[in-house]
């Protein structure tokens, strides 16, 4: 028997817990007591103590100004850009140390964790180092907690550190890759290639053999302009459709030497792409350059300017803390990505404010070649790095924007795989919209003007960032001059306040407060008493809505003419460049150029939905005015224009460019009993707008669901009744042991279920988070549950995006009701145009299917699928895979099949047939 391995020296200093089962106080000396809430508090404020996740402990006690010796901060400096579950069973797993077997045990837990990332940092062989020193001295003149603990464990070094934007290495320029040589894929090479990356012992799959065929039907040279080579592929769960397409694109990518694109809807998916690629690719190629690059938007990814500022002085207090440690994980990281990469999802909401924001490009203020970092730039290493891959992963708003305005039309994706492609039209209808509201126009003037009077950061203006432009060519300083004047008549900071007071300042303000007043007079949903955001047509407008719009639209050309003379300017220069224009100075340029056709084409966008106020409606678009409010409180103003059918701009800016298109999911096609099913399909992918006839194919699932799994529907709880649903899902989730995911349709029931089970389930050892409740963002949430299978996670329906959990972790997926769509103004528009309830249909039957997949993820999952509503209409039914038990059950009964199983062996019922 080998012996039990040895527990790090414990750090002898007072530990907390607090969890919804009570709280729990461990001594110096090493005695723990359950405490009350009031002991819990004074305890925290009388001395630091060790906690995990400080702002998780603090919403428990119901103490907001908590503060004390995180564990999640130091492991952060200790270990960045390392994962780690932020819970007691998660650090102990990071830190290879005993899962505490209850509460009472976690603080001992605490203390030795604190001993053993000491010990980490007396290792000869830590791993992350290089930076720690320096980086603890800045921290520990900010007054970081941790600072005098880890003060004498960390041995100065005898040479100094580099700092950061030393130690980052450059990127470098490259040719651009040749055009990708037109090839046919042969068959038989496409099955060799899929079965050397799923491997010679795999399980041969008839339905993913066939599926990566279809896969390469993209790949085939084009016929003509206009006409891309188009598939919509279903692929079941469970076939391995990601390597299904992964096998023909890296055929192409090789034998064509281009590049292939592959976008997603979840972070999640863009992992598991990661992983699954390095099948096909390797890490780095022999030249050092990565084949596989993950490529997310600007505001994904850590700003060296920005940090430097931050670093500087530009943040102070906590903030300043946060900086630092953020400094610390981009020595390490491997890409920069901020959001969904490396840098835990965990750290930013330590801090509360949104720093991890302010560390990212937020308002597209990049000054590009300008910047002292920019051949160290993460996201110019990212864009370098995508030019010259062969396989791209990104998410569908960047490859929508990439194609619609990318730098060089010569990276646009030619080849493109939307996986998840079922959520192709909601992304589609977000990035073609138009929006003129409070926030954007307050952005745009931040953009122009850079930071006012007393705003903090570095100047960034349009002035600032073209200083050296203006002080050489005297109409591109005019330009300037008039865009900022005109810049001032947009909303500033208080603007909401007063619109509040009636008091708007200038024409842009004048008209958000026509649009709110009109908005709250014309309010027909009861949303002003709820709280809730309210909105209204934007047809039969008061006089005075449009002739603000009339004002605000000059006061928008005002700005624009002057930003396209600049433009002009621009051009000129860089057609004869001036003797001190070099390279970089060259590169600025073309880069302000970009910036600029942005703001140009949105405030175009702006004026054309302005002019359009008070005439006919466009039968295209849908346009509406709302205010959105939070719990009652306003947080904007808006025009809203969205397209009735946004896979038309989608249609002629992605379709029609490409020469190989896939769409591919699992829920790809209406589950409807009528004989078409692939019409919705065609419908929301753009395929009715080109002219060529897609590729239809379908693999359905291996998967065992009669067997693995059960739809019940609970009939005894009756709508409204928060109580016995509060109830329900206590009983649910104390029958199944935990591993239950809830989904809601409304916050406030969510909250108000919470509230009411949270603390009578963690007191039987069954935690419950929650969405909205817990200050946990949402990717961090699904880690924490699952990582514990007695641990149960409820949010909203959104959530069932987000969620893979595979195995025992997630064995009951719970709907408190039918997701009915919210009959908003654009629904009903596109509910008129799409059948009426037919098209409601279709919206909850793809809801329901989404859903219900996230119960089965691999052969050996099982579970049950409960909603809890008697009114569940029969048609909605052909939602489930075919063959899927579905019975009407009460409460009891349904708890009574929990606690048994799923059953073995039963008879299977046809599609949309009840059980009695």
């Amino acid at each position: 028997m080998s012996p039990l391995p040895t527990l790090p020296d414990p750090v002898p200093l007072p530990a907390l817990h607090a969890s919804h089962g009570g709280h729990w106080l461990r001594a110096a000396n090493g005695i723990t007591n359950a405490v009350s809430k009031g002991d819990a508090i004074m305890a925290a404020a009388d001395t630091p103590v060790l906690m995990i996740n400080a702002p998780l402990v603090a919403s428990r006690l119901g103490y907001p100004d908590l503060s004390g010796l995180d564990l999640l901060e130091a492991f952060a400096f200790i270990h960045p850009a390392r994962f780690c579950v932020p819970t007691p069973r998660g650090l102990a797993e990071a830190l290879g140390l005993p899962i505490p077997e209850n509460d009472a045990a976690v603080p001992e837990l605490l203390q030795r964790a604190a001993g053993a990332l000491v010990a980490v940092c007396e290792d000869p062989e830590w791993f992350e180092r290089e930076g720690a020193w320096s980086a603890l001295q800045s921290l520990e003149r900010l007054r970081w907690p941790w600072a005098q603990v880890l003060r004498s464990h960390i041995a100065k070094p005898e040479r100094a550190e580099r700092w950061l934007f030393a130690r980052l290495p450059e990127w470098e320029e490259t040719g651009e890759r040749p055009a990708p040589r037109q090839v046919d894929l042969a068959p038989e090479a496409i099955a060799a290639q899929l079965a050397r990356l799923t491997g010679e012992s795999a399980e041969q799959r008839d339905g993913q053999r066939a599926y990566a065929q279809d896969a390469a039907r993209i790949f085939a040279p084009r016929s003509a302009p206009g006409r891309p080579h188009l598939a919509l592929a279903q692929a079941g769960t469970g076939i391995g459709k990601t390597l299904g397409y992964l096998a023909p694109a890296s055929l192409w990518a090789e034998q064509a030497g281009g590049t292939v694109w592959v976008s997603t809807f979840t972070k999640n998916l863009q992992r598991q792409l990661r992983a699954e690629s390095r099948r096909a690719w390797p890490v780095k190629r022999a030249d050092g350059t990565p084949p596989v690059v993950v490529r997310k938007g600007r505001e994904n990814y850590l700003c060296l300017l920005n940090l430097e500022d931050a670093l500087q002085g530009g943040f102070t207090g906590r903030p300043a803390i946060l900086a630092h440690l953020v400094a610390r994980w981009g020595a390490f990281t491997r890409d920069g990505d901020m959001v969904g990469g490396d840098l835990p999802g965990w750290l930013g909401t330590l801090f509360r404010k949104r720093g991890i924001a302010a560390l990212t490009d937020q308002r597209g203020e990049c000054i590009y070649a300008g910047c002292p970092h920019y051949r160290k730039c993460f996201i110019e290493r990212a864009a370098r790095d995508s030019a010259q891959a062969d396989l791209v992963i990104a998410n569908h708003a960047l490859v929508m924007v990439n194609a619609a305005r990318a730098r060089d039309p010569n990276q646009r994706p030619t080849r493109l795989i939307f996986d998840e492609g079922h959520h192709v039209f909601d992304a589609a209808d977000s990035t073609f919209a138009a929006t003129l509201s409070g926030q954007e126009t307050i952005e745009l003037r931040r953009w122009i003007m850079g930071p006012e009077r007393e705003a903090r950061g570095r100047r960034r203006g349009l002035a600032a960032r073209l200083a050296d432009i203006a002080s050489y060519d005297e109409a591109g300083a005019e330009a300037i001059a008039a865009a900022c004047k005109a810049g001032q008549l947009l909303p500033s900071d208080g603007w909401l306040q007063r619109l509040a007071e009636n008091a708007p300042f200038g024409p842009i303000e004048a008209l958000l407060a026509a649009v709110r007043t009109a908005t709250y007079a014309r309010d027909e949903s009861g949303g002003i008493d709820a709280g809730y955001g309210i909105e209204t047509e934007a047809a039969g407008l008061p006089g005075e809505v449009i002739e603000a719009a009339s004002n605000a639209a000059e006061a928008l050309a005002g700005i624009r003419v002057p930003l396209i003379r600049l433009g002009g300017r621009l051009e000129a220069i860089l057609a004869e460049p001036p003797d001190w224009l070099d390279a970089q100075g060259r590169a600025r340029i073309e880069g302000a150029r970009f910036a600029l056709g942005w703001r140009i084409d949105l405030i175009a966008a702006w004026e054309a939905l302005l002019d359009r106020l008070g005439g006919p409606a466009d039968p295209e678009f849908v346009d509406w005015l709302a205010v959105d409010r939070s719990d009652a409180r306003e947080f904007d103003v808006a025009i809203h224009r969205r397209w009735l059918d946004p896979m038309k701009p989608f249609a002629r800016v992605v379709l029609e460019p490409a020469h190989g298109v896939m769409l591919t999911s699992a829920t790809l096609t209406d589950r409807t009993q009528d004989d078409d099913r692939w019409a919705s399909a065609i419908q929301r992918s753009g395929a009715a707008h080109v002219e060529v006839a897609p590729l239809l194919s379908a693999a359905e699932s291996p998967f065992d669901y009669a067997a693995r799994a059960e739809v019940l529907i609970v009939t005894d709880i009756a709508k409204g009744d928060l109580p016995a649903l509060a109830g329900a899902y206590a009983r649910i989730i104390e029958a199944s042991g935990g591993g239950v995911l809830g989904l809601f349709t409304a916050i406030r029931r969510l909250r108000a279920v919470h509230g009411r089970i949270a603390d009578r389930l963690a007191r039987a050892g069954l935690p419950v988070y929650a969405q909205h409740v817990d200050p946990i963002d949402t990717g961090t949430l699904v880690d924490i549950f699952r990582d514990d299978p007695r641990a149960s996670l409820i949010g909203t329906d959104a959530l069932r995006d987000g969620v893979d959990v595979p195995g025992h972790s997630l064995r009951c997926v719970v709907l408190e009701q039918v997701p009915w769509p919210r009959p908003d103004i654009l629904h009903k528009a596109r509910r008129l145009a799409g059948g009426g309830s037919a098209y409601d249909d279709r919206i909850i039957r793809a809801k329901l299917a989404q859903a219900f997949g996230r119960l089965i993820r691999s052969k050996e999952d099982a579970g049950h699928f409960i909603v809890l509503s008697p009114a569940f209409p029969s048609r909605l039914l052909s939602a489930f895979p075919p063959g899927t038990p579905v019975l009407r059950v009460t409460l009891d009964q349904a708890l009574q099949r929990l606690s048994g199983g799923v059953s073995q062996g039963q008879a299977v019922p046809s599609r949309g047939a009840l059980l009695p």
